[in-house]
């Protein structure tokens, strides 16, 4: 993969972060969402959004099974919205570990809270051990 298409991949995990966040506001599924926008979103963020919330409860289940002492109901929503989408990826793609980790971390940390890249980094790596041995 080029610089060009790594770039556009890390524009494309944001702006499907930032349509998640909205769906989640409104409570709308991605089809409801995708239906209100005036242009269509790359193939690439669609992908990630139908991946989300097709694995969504498997991912939560693992985001809450690793974050001890912390239930996925008390998090930041941007955090559980990276994480999912995430966690979807590392179950359900073939993108490296490494790509789907840092860009998720990143995520947190420019969007979420002082704490969140940290957290959010500890939880997907313990996800990532398991879903994904060496």
């Amino acid at each position: 993969m080029d610089h060009t298409t790594a770039r556009s991949r890390r524009e494309a995990r944001e702006r499907a972060v930032e349509l998640a966040y909205e769906a989640e506001l409104r409570g709308w599924t991605v089809d409801q969402l995708l239906d209100s926008l005036a242009i269509t979103p790359d193939g690439f963020v669609v992908e990630l959004l139908r991946r989300a919330e097709q694995y969504r409860d498997e991912a939560e289940r693992l985001i809450d099974a690793k974050s001890t002492g912390w239930p996925i109901t008390r998090m930041p929503v941007l955090d559980r919205l990276v994480m999912t989408m995430a966690t979807a990826e590392l179950l359900h793609a073939d993108t490296p570990t490494g790509v789907v980790l840092s860009e998720a971390v990143e995520l947190a940390g420019r969007y979420s809270t002082d704490e969140s890249s940290r957290f959010v980094n500890g939880v997907l790596a313990a996800i990532a051990r398991e879903v994904r041995p060496t």
